[in-house]
């Protein structure tokens, strides 16, 4: 190659080097900001205190919801059996109509009726068979909360006392046994059947759902409003509830 083309080669790889390095500083400036978004955003999921609420847990903490609401009607039961007028009806009804609100007709209907007793059942195995007998508790239960409300209406619990002492009693059993089946068989059944994004794409779901049924707030909305009857009822404190020590052997 002669002196001449030998030049004219190494200016052209020259430019050609060039102006690599001069687009790619530039792609590296473009990007700068967008990488410095994305490690800030990874360090606030990093900082971040909780974490995502997953589909599983968001339906458990709704369980200690509703299992807070049979605290309060276990007490209630008790209370009626000996003094009547010491439960007032409208705590025993603002209790009836958060389980009705939050339990049957977001929980039980929206949520495990359906999309969680289907694929179990369809998934087949030992969880199977539970389904169809849970949506006939769930049926049962929103019978006894219709009489729950109805019989709560007026000032007082004279009469009827010790009918709906056996109704809230019937009730509890009932849900105590149910809501333990499916916090250990039916949720985890349920839970196998998807993949960890379809796991996290249904806990958006089941929060899409409470926003659309209660706004923002729902779950602790909830929460607030069993505490203020439970708060009318003097079941705040749970010291009191500490079992006592047991007999001397």
């Amino acid at each position: 190659m002669s002196s001449s083309n030998m030049r004219r080669e190494f200016l052209r790889l020259s430019a050609a080097v060039g102006s690599g390095l001069v687009l790619s500083s530039c792609g590296g400036n473009r990007s700068q900001p967008e990488q410095a978004k994305s490690e800030a955003s990874s360090k606030a999921d990093e900082d971040k205190k909780g974490g995502e609420v997953t589909a599983t847990e968001d339906l458990m903490r709704e369980h200690g919801v509703l299992r807070r609401a049979l605290l309060v009607y276990t007490a209630a039961a008790r209370k009626l059996r000996s003094n009547p007028s010491a439960v007032p009806p409208d705590a025993l009804q603002k209790t009836a109509k958060l389980f009705r609100a939050f339990g049957e007709e977001y929980h039980e209907k929206e949520l495990e009726e359906q999309f969680i007793f289907p694929a179990v059942k369809q998934a087949g195995g030992a969880a199977a068979s539970l389904p169809d007998i849970l949506v006939v508790q769930h049926n049962r239960g929103r019978e006894i909360t219709d009489y729950i409300i109805n019989v709560t209406n007026g000032a007082k619990l004279g009469a009827n006392a010790q009918e709906l002492v056996r109704a809230l009693e019937s009730f509890v059993l009932m849900y105590e046994h149910h809501a333990a089946r499916e916090d250990t068989i039916i949720f985890p059944a349920w839970k196998q059947t998807m993949t960890t994004k379809q796991l996290d794409e249904m806990g958006e779901r089941f929060e899409d759902i409470e926003h659309e049924q209660f706004g923002e707030d729902g779950y602790e909305e909830a929460v607030k409003q069993i505490g203020d009857v439970e708060g009318s009822l003097g079941l705040s404190d749970i010291s009191q509830f500490t079992a006592p020590p047991p007999p001397k052997t």
